[in-house]
């Protein structure tokens, strides 16, 4: 099975301990968002684990833990934007994520690499040359430790809007022109283009447009088939296989005036509060009217065929 930990908050740059801590000890209690007294129990065993999927503006704290992971299958997106300390207070500089993100490839192999470009907005001070300029010096960078760039443009949720109410959609034109020209960049740097959730637009100027979390992208890393159970995807855009994350809404600290996964500032620092890396739970510990169910794990890597690419 896959183990997400990154949909909801970014665990590697605030949480390493914690994820650790869950390893060695061969479990991990997951809330249920919406129902709370539900709780998931995930076995952590590369036994019934396939594979470990990321997603971080700051992997350098899992560095000195990758012992740890070898017996698992990973996937790392590390997202590197142009954004400054207004849009993305606590995230580190572009070099910085960078420099980590190819540690992370010489340890892991490209296959394993995503770098996310997004989200995509537009004023003032990033505009689309803007916007080129970055993302040709970061491709450059990039260049043979990822085959794929995942793009989006900005999603005004509920929670963007409050927190970012200067945020504009991106028109359609706009859209079109940034992702051609994108796309050949990422191109002539060996990457792949698979925008995430923004339909089939893209699909006529080069891009992928089937998913940037699909079984194909988990089969590359795992450089094997796996035999994963039919789902719904979670969202119409696209074909994604998220997996089953064990990461928690309003608890990550970067404070990025884009996020979607926070209510306020305020929230998460309270969650903060109560956060114990000894817990088998990312916040707070056991309550006494909590249900436990232990989720149904087993592996889905078949054994038939082990695959090859470039």
């Amino acid at each position: 099975m896959i183990i997400q930990t990154g949909m909801r908050t970014d665990i590697p740059a605030f949480y390493s301990e914690w994820l650790c801590n869950r390893i060695k000890e061969g479990y991990v209690m997951v809330r249920n968002p919406y129902q709370p007294q539900q709780v998931t129990r995930y076995t952590f065993s590369p036994s019934v684990v396939d594979l470990i999927a990321f997603c971080s503006k700051n992997p350098a704290p899992m560095l000195s833990h990758m012992d740890l992971l070898k017996t698992y299958g990973m996937y790392w997106f590390v997202t590197i934007t142009p954004y400054g300390k207004e849009i993305e207070p606590l995230v580190p500089d572009v070099e910085t994520v960078i420099d980590t993100f190819r540690q992370l490839a010489e340890i892991t192999g490209p296959d394993s690499m995503g770098w996310r470009y997004d989200p995509i907005f537009l004023n003032e001070t990033y505009t689309p040359e803007v916007h080129i300029q970055k993302f040709t010096q970061i491709a450059q960078a990039l260049e043979g430790y990822t085959h794929t760039c995942v793009i989006s443009f900005i999603d005004l949720y509920q929670k963007v809007r409050r927190n970012f109410p200067e945020a504009q959609a991106v028109p359609k034109e706009k859209r079109l022109s940034l992702g051609k020209t994108m796309i050949q960049i990422a191109a002539a740097h060996g990457m792949k283009v698979y925008p995430c959730g923004e339909g089939t637009e893209l699909a006529c100027y080069g891009a992928d447009c089937n998913g940037c979390m699909t079984q194909e992208t988990y089969e590359k890393a795992l450089h094997t088939t796996l035999d994963i159970p039919k789902k719904q995807p979670l969202r119409k855009e696209c074909a994604c296989f998220m997996g089953n994350d064990i990461g928690a809404y309003n608890t990550c600290l970067h404070g990025c005036k884009y996020c979607y996964a926070n209510y306020d500032t305020k929230t998460v620092r309270q969650n903060y509060a109560l956060h114990d890396p000894k817990s088998p739970f990312l916040i707070g510990n056991l309550k006494a009217d909590d249900k436990i169910h232990q989720a149904d794990q087993k592996s889905w890597i078949d054994g038939q065929l082990v695959l090859k690419f470039d």
